[in-house]
């Protein structure tokens, strides 16, 4: 027996296959077209492979065993990723909508899910792009030279140099202090940096410029920002390699602990990884698919960009590391350098006594001597300066920036680096904005004769007033706060009910026609049992797994605080009490909007009394056909 709920009057609010054939000969609807195939993938591409690539990959490569987390992470790409993508493609691809219009045909009391997905992608895209807008003040001032990061700027008195940049460094001194001039506690908001403020409007500018009109215009900037990523990518590899210590670097990430393989969390960080770099459940990917044509082959494109997708991730790890192989070496090599150089002062030897090819003999041999003098030492070990592995903004604004300077004409590394990330950015903000507007044009909320230009532009003015947050002393710490909990929880929610809701509501049945109907063959058996129980229950484990560690835990925060005991390592502070009602806000609203609008529509239903029980099947694809044909006729 097939578990499937009663779904009355489906069939009213979705287009036949036969008025979908229509509407691919005669050309009719609303809705725009790509271009081509390839500008399609192109987009898709750009909105899935994101900064998450580049500096979070690597980071649980490294902390999870290296090689071995890439083997939960590919069996969870195939079992949770490919399922969930091809089945985002397939119903936009089918109903013809974006995300609110998708759930709403299925079902009325579904539109919860598609105003949950346009609440994320909001609020993501509020503090996303506040990065490309810090992305953006390191790309300006990466067409200096020397690099304003590599050097402490002199004090008051300019007798010597700033002391907080001394005690900590060049790098973390420009990023916390010449960028962010960051307070000391979240709710120290500080004013806002005019700086900030005027790199984020101009990156909310050139967002609205090529998001304009939708995907006629982000399907020309795909071009360049969708590839450009992998051409700096590959010089920076090549350029890596030739670099000391680099392999060093690739053989740490790819060294594998199959110790990691017995750890839950190793499995659980795989699957969320996964999940999120697909940037599933956003809503952005319901709509793209929603341009093509009803007989694109979805199956075929969803493999394909999880295959570029895992792919891109491990490339992306091998190229940071190779860089990150590079800095730890530096600072190896420095640590020695500075050793050599208290044993030669210390026991008075001649220059170039003990070099580096000598040292640890000369150290065993003082350290039978002279103990004391040993115990003075710095630790230099390759391998603790390999662990000490960082992501997000610390990878990108600190780790890397610190290696570029010690590359011959880093300018120019600069340069690529931070372009190669506004691409990066830039394209899945493409996603975002798309995730947005589409929804509130199905929503209907906004008055009909409001061009997509202007859903654009509001969309655009609300997240960038929404966003001068981020603007503010505390910016950082408020980033932070929306990327722990405004894409974790809610989009698990999001696409655990989508893949419930076209299982078991629109039914499998159903769904099998139409993707034989849209590409010629049923979708076998992996696509079956994934869809049916492995996928549900991977991202049910995922979910209770987090929201348990997240409510068992003391909720903390990272603060940079010059009058810190272990001063320049950043200091760990609680969050005031009042932080969880903005959890809640981030977190809770959308999640809860699921449940909240389909008890609103039930009870609508139940209760209230219907003035034209036509009205909500006059409104559809089909009916807009049948009665544009009978006028023709």
């Amino acid at each position: 027996m097939k578990l499937k709920f009663p779904n009355p009057g489906l069939d009213d609010r979705i287009p036949s296959h036969k008025d979908l054939e229509r509407m691919e000969n005669e050309e009719a609807g609303d809705r725009p077209k790509w271009d081509n195939k390839a500008q399609y993938l192109l987009t898709c591409v750009g909105f899935c492979v994101g900064l998450g690539n580049v500096w979070r990959f690597p980071y649980l490569c490294q902390n999870h065993g290296g090689g071995a987390f890439m083997i939960p992470f590919l069996i969870l790409l195939v079992l949770e990723g490919i399922p969930l993508l091809h089945l985002e493609f397939a119903i936009g691809q089918r109903l013809r909508k974006g995300s609110v219009g998708v759930w709403r045909s299925i079902n009325p009391c579904l539109t919860g899910i598609g105003i949950a997905s346009m609440l994320v992608s909001l609020l993501v895209g509020m503090y996303y792009n506040s990065i490309m807008a810090w992305i953006m003040w390191y790309l300006y001032n990466s067409f200096q030279n020397p690099l304003p990061w590599s050097q402490c700027p002199l004090n008051a008195n300019r007798t010597d140099v700033v002391a907080e940049c001394a005690e900590s460094s060049t790098v973390d001194y420009f990023w916390y202090r010449e960028t962010l001039n960051t307070s000391t506690a979240i709710d120290e908001a500080g004013g806002l940096q005019w700086w900030i403020v005027l790199a984020v409007v101009s990156a909310w500018s050139l967002v609205y410029v090529c998001c304009i009109r939708g995907i006629e215009t982000t399907g020309k900037a795909v071009y360049i920002t969708s590839t450009l990523p992998y051409l700096v990518l590959t010089i920076f590899l090549i350029r890596g390699l030739t670099l000391k210590g680099s392999i060093e670097g690739i053989k740490f990430l790819f060294t594998p602990d199959v110790n990691e393989l017995m750890n839950p969390e190793t499995w659980l960080n795989a699957g969320a990884q996964v999940f999120y770099s697909f940037s599933l459940a956003f809503g952005g990917l319901i709509s793209f698919s929603s341009y093509n044509s009803i007989h694109n082959n979805c199956e075929q494109d969803a493999v394909i960009i999880s295959i570029i997708n895992g792919c891109t991730s491990v490339y992306s790890a091998t190229v940071i590391y190779s860089i990150i192989g590079f800095r730890a070496t530096q600072k190896y090599d420095n640590c020695i350098a500075r050793n050599i150089l208290l044993l030669i002062n210390t026991f008075n030897y001649p220059e170039n006594t003990i070099t580096d090819s000598n040292y640890n003999e000369v150290v065993t041999f003082l350290n039978r001597t002279n103990p004391e003098v040993i115990q003075k030492l710095e630790f230099c070990d390759m391998q603790t300066l390999l662990s000490q592995g960082v992501e997000g903004t610390g990878l990108a604004f600190i780790v890397f920036t610190e290696a570029i300077i010690n590359m011959p004409i880093s300018p120019v590394w600069a340069v690529l680096f931070f372009t190669m990330l506004f691409c990066l950015g830039l394209s899945t903000m493409f996603g975002n904005i798309e995730g947005v507007v589409v929804p509130l044009q199905d929503l209907n909320v906004l008055p009909k004769t409001w061009t997509k230009e202007i859903l654009t532009g509001l969309t655009c003015i609300i997240s960038l007033g929404l966003g001068l947050i981020f603007a503010l002393r505390s910016g950082s710490y408020w980033l932070a706060l929306f990327d722990s909990f405004a894409g974790s929880i809610p989009l698990l929610v999001i696409a655990f009910c989508e893949m419930v809701s076209v299982i078991y509501i629109y039914g499998i049945d159903r769904f099998n026609k139409d993707i034989e109907f849209m590409i010629g063959h049923k979708p076998n058996i992996f696509w079956q049992v994934t869809w049916r129980v492995v996928s549900p229950l991977i991202m049910a484990v995922i979910f209770i797994f987090y929201f348990v560690t997240q409510v068992t835990k003391n909720l903390t925060y990272l603060v940079w605080d010059q009058e810190a005991e272990n001063f320049p390592q950043l200091a760990e502070r609680p969050y005031p009490a009042w932080i969880y009602v903005i959890i809640f806000l981030l977190a809770g609203v959308p999640s809860l909007s699921v449940p909240g609008v389909a008890i609103f529509k039930f009870i609508q239903n139940k209760f209230c009394k219907k003035t034209d029980s036509r009205e909500d099947t006059v409104k559809t694809v089909s009916a807009k056909i049948l009665m544009s044909g009978q006028v023709k006729d």
